[in-house]
This record gives C-alpha cells, sequence and structure tokens, in this order.
C-alpha cells in the first residue's frame, strides 16, 4: 500500500486513507477483541461494503486517517474526526488499532496526541470529545493520560454478549492540551 505522512509523530504517522485497506479492516471487523470496542460485533462487514465507506470518507474530505508504522509502513489502525462543527469550534474523535499485539505498546497514545494538536492547532478547535464503552478500560486509561475527562454517562447503553455497558463521554479542551506532537510542522 502507498501511505503519505500528513502527521509525523516518533513512531507512526497519520495517512489519508487508502481504499485498498478495505480488506485488512475487514479482517480486523471479523476479530471480536477488535469489534467489540467499536460497535461492530453485530454486524457482518464485507470488502465491498467498507470500501463503498471508505470511498465515501475520500469524496466527503472527511477527516479520516491510517494509522502507520514509521518503521515500516505498517497499518495498525484507523483514526479521526467526526461530527465538526466550526462554529461553536467543536468535533468529535475516535480511534481503533486492529491487531492485539499492537495494543498497549503507546501507539494508541501517540495517535491521540497527534489528533489533538492538529485538531486545536490546525482546525481551530475548542472542545474534542468522544465515547468509549465502559469495558474498554484500557482505551479510558489511555485518553485519560493525554488529558481527556469523563463528563458524562449513558448508563446500560451498549448490549454485548449477554451484558449491557455504559458508554463513558469524555472531552478535552484546547486550554488543558500542552503539546507539540506533529514533528513535520513547518511553522
Amino acid at each position: 500500500m502507498k501511505y503519505f505522512k500528513k502527521l509525523i509523530g516518533e513512531r507512526i504517522y497519520l495517512s489519508p486513507m487508502n481504499i485498498e485497506d478495505a480488506e485488512k479492516y475487514v479482517e480486523w471487523f471479523c476479530d471480536f477483541k477488535t469489534a467489540d470496542g467499536i460497535e461492530k460485533s453485530g454486524s457482518i462487514m464485507t470488502v465491498e461494503a467498507e470500501r463503498e465507506w471508505i470511498n465515501t470518507t475520500l469524496k466527503n474530505n472527511d477527516l479520516n486517517f491510517s494509522i502507520v508504522k514509521l518503521e515500516n509502513d505498517e497499518l495498525i489502525g484507523n483514526c479521526g474526526f467526526s461530527k465538526i462543527n466550526h462554529q461553536n469550534r467543536i468535533g468529535t474523535v475516535g480511534i481503533f488499532i486492529g491487531n492485539e499485539s499492537n495494543r498497549s505498546n503507546g501507539y494508541g497514545t501517540e495517535t491521540l496526541q497527534l489528533l489533538l494538536d492538529y485538531g486545536f492547532n490546525y482546525l481551530n478547535l475548542n472542545n474534542i470529545m468522544l465515547t468509549v464503552k465502559s469495558f474498554n478500560e484500557r482505551a479510558i486509561k489511555c485518553y485519560e493520560k493525554v488529558g481527556f475527562k469523563e463528563f458524562g454517562r449513558r448508563r446500560e447503553s451498549y448490549f454485548l454478549n449477554g451484558k449491557y455497558y455504559d458508554d463513558v463521554h469524555m472531552d478535552i479542551l484546547s486550554k488543558e492540551f500542552i503539546g507539540n506532537y506533529i514533528k513535520n510542522k513547518n511553522i
């Protein structure tokens, strides 16, 4: 696959999404360890449907990125912004790391730092939020590590494997974000 280094960090970079990655995403979505946290466990994804979603994303200039390792250009996940409202300077961020072997290695933290730097310093957002399932303690710790704070819950709103879980809503303000994580800034 061909990737382009839009936002470069220490060990990863964020590239515009590539339509040819659809098969890899479907592979990840078939793994319950990945699918459970991103609400894909109850659905069947096809390569064609995923290509269509990526194509729509690309056509709409949505701000979704592939997460790629700098050392070997390996695709390890996906991230991006949604629900951006420039008038109110708000947006929502999402992220997933595909293979279990790439989790708990700091890639999620670095990805979020790049996204927050981009969101606050290039998109001029003031508030960036996300939603995470209450069972995903690893993700919650990662979000807290980069500065997200819980501001509410929707109780028992996600049914998975015979149990209900909460949606945990978290956000961070531009004044709370400290850091300069994008390495390829011009000025």
